[in-house]
């Protein structure tokens, strides 16, 4: 293959250590174990697809392997080794995949290959890529022969150097046995660079915002952002400048200044622009789920606008965007950003049952407006009879609230805000409504409304904080129904008329009604051995078992 028609991901794909992107504190250390011969006998390299794990790997068997040294490592006019290992086919450097090799064969194969020493280099080197991949027989036979690979005569030895996107994977056995290096994602600026170097030796007429892009979608891996930029190139042949507008063409990302002004149609309660502003997002070919995630960006800078910056290396906002967000987020609260960021998750997870996406991402808009409480196409009576939302936000004010907000689930909040307006309006003389002061007369209640498995839940499931007015605050149980709190905020306002926040917490709380029961039972148990009738029982049958007592008063 000639080199100009390498796709850009492989011509410029780096072939020593001065190359690598962002990872000087590694380059910096093998270096310097091969230097002063202090190499492990297995690398392990993790990180992101893209960030160079299998580059690193092919660089340091040749710096092993190099018949100049690792100080004078091949460039261009490449030794025998060098070249081998950087095609792929030197006997010595055995690449495998191990997503298509994972069985405990493969690695027995390996490891009798093991056995013979190199014929022209001075390591025998095993790169296996996607190592996560292997079976756990497989690892297991490799541990031997990981932990003390063979020497040879002309004074090499064995390495293995592991590839991973996947660390987690793989059995902390065989980690503990390497030098395991963290390949970090690209940084923005560095990324950045690189392609504007890249552009000006392949000619390519790309504007800076162009390539920003291709930085912010690559999200810090080299190989896709290359493989972009090639895209990039190939789409946009003539002498025109590539802008942003055209580059969001071709990749399929539409313009931010659409949702910033989605947002602000959103505020302003225009339930008409609002629809009409997603159906063009939607005609211009952006998927249900890459519009929420992009929804969900703006709205992470509408939270945390006063946090940022904005300066000619921003990837994410240009000057005009940051400008208006900063407009919009003054005059919104916290409390609606944080509840428009819990619904936007939630929605997330309903994509994956819904059959018509599109319908349900409108149907999610207009539950944020009426969200923020301000539909402009009704009545300010009907607003209040709908303040919810309103009543939320002042109730959100102090930090204090802000933080137990965090705590509440998706169903809670969605059981707060969602409830049918003519549910918010019943006539509390007539819907015969109850005062429930305490956890047990929620129990109470809950026996006389024959709410049987609300009750089991309660007395079995729920370890109680707090319960204070309107609130109550237990802590996570995974034997609790999935949902109870749907349920119990939904009863306790059909009892009471009012709202009632359930908020799942990480202190311990009380024990379940069940185990109080349990633990009395015990105790109750251990008295009665106490006792003195119980020693004279025991002194007469000394095979009898006291099995039960009766909740009465324990006398000698």
């Amino acid at each position: 293959m000639k080199e100009n028609s390498k796709v850009l991901a492989l011509k410029y794909r780096p072939t020593v250590f001065k190359d690598l992107i962002g990872q000087d504190v590694i380059r910096d250390t093998i270096l310097s174990s091969i230097i002063d011969n202090k190499t492990p006998n297995a690398y392990l390299f993790t990180g992101i697809r893209g960030v160079g794990k299998t580059t690193t790997a092919r660089i340091v068997a040749k710096a092993l392997n190099c018949k100049n040294g690792v100080n004078k490592l091949c460039e261009k006019n490449m030794c025998e080794n060098c070249e081998a290992i950087s095609n792929s086919n030197h006997i010595d450097v055995l690449e495998m995949d191990a997503a298509s090799k994972t069985g405990v064969d493969d690695v027995r194969d390996l490891i009798e290959f093991s056995r013979y020493g190199p014929s022209i280099a001075k390591y025998k080197i095993f790169i296996i890529d996607e190592v996560h991949m292997l079976s756990k027989q497989a690892f297991n036979a490799l541990l031997k022969t990981l932990e003390e690979p063979p020497t040879y005569k002309n004074g090499g030895s064995l390495k293995f150097i592991f590839a991973t996107t996947e660390i987690k994977k793989i059995p902390v056995t065989v980690v503990s046995r390497c030098q395991r290096f963290d390949l970090s994602r690209v940084k923005s600026v560095e990324l950045f660079n690189f392609l504007k170097n890249v552009k000006d030796l392949e000619k390519g007429n790309i504007s800076d915002e162009a390539i920003k892009l291709i930085v912010k979608i690559s999200e810090g891996s080299v190989r896709d952002a290359l493989s972009l930029l090639d895209r990039a190139i190939i789409s946009h042949q003539n002498n025109k400048e590539l802008d942003l507008k055209g580059a969001q063409k071709i990749f399929g990302y539409f313009d931010k200044s659409l949702l910033i002004d989605l947002f602000k149609n959103i505020f302003d309660g225009d339930e008409e622009k609002v629809l009409q502003q997603y159906r063009a997002i939607y005609d211009q070919g952006v998927e249900p789920k890459v519009f929420l995630n992009d929804f969900l960006e703006v709205l992470y800078y509408l939270k945390n606008i006063n946090s940022l910056k904005i300066d000619g290396t921003n990837f994410s906002l240009n000057d005009e965007q940051f400008e208006t967000i900063k407009e919009l987020s003054s005059k919104v609260e916290n409390s609606v950003f944080l509840l428009f960021w819990q619904f936007t998750i939630q929605t997330m997870q309903e994509l994956d049952i819904i059959s018509n996406q599109n319908l349900s991402i409108e149907m999610f808009l207009i539950r944020l407006i009426y969200i923020k409480g301000i539909k402009s196409n009704i009545s300010s009576e009907k607003i209040e009879s709908l303040d919810i939302p309103e009543r939320l936000s002042r109730s959100f004010k102090n930090k204090e609230a802000l933080d137990q907000i965090k705590g509440q689930t998706i169903d809670q909040i969605k059981n707060i805000v969602q409830e049918d307006k003519d549910k918010l309006n019943i006539d509390k003389s007539v819907k015969n409504l109850i005062e429930i002061r305490s956890f047990d007369e929620l129990i109470k209640t809950c026996d006389q409304k024959k709410e049987i498995k609300l009750k089991y839940e309660l007395e079995n499931n729920v370890n109680l904080v707090s319960f204070e007015k309107n609130r109550i605050e237990i802590s996570f149980n995974e034997d609790l129904s999935k949902d109870f709190l749907k349920i119990i905020s939904s009863k306790l306002f059909d009892w009471t008329g009012e709202r009632w926040i359930i908020t799942l917490s990480k202190k311990q709380g009380e024990l379940t009604k069940k185990q109080i029961k349990v633990k009395n039972k015990k105790d109750m148990l251990e008295n009665a051995k106490k006792t003195k009738t119980y020693k004279k029982i025991k002194e007469i049958f000394d095979d009898a078992e006291l099995v039960d007592v009766k909740n009465e008063e324990i006398n000698d």
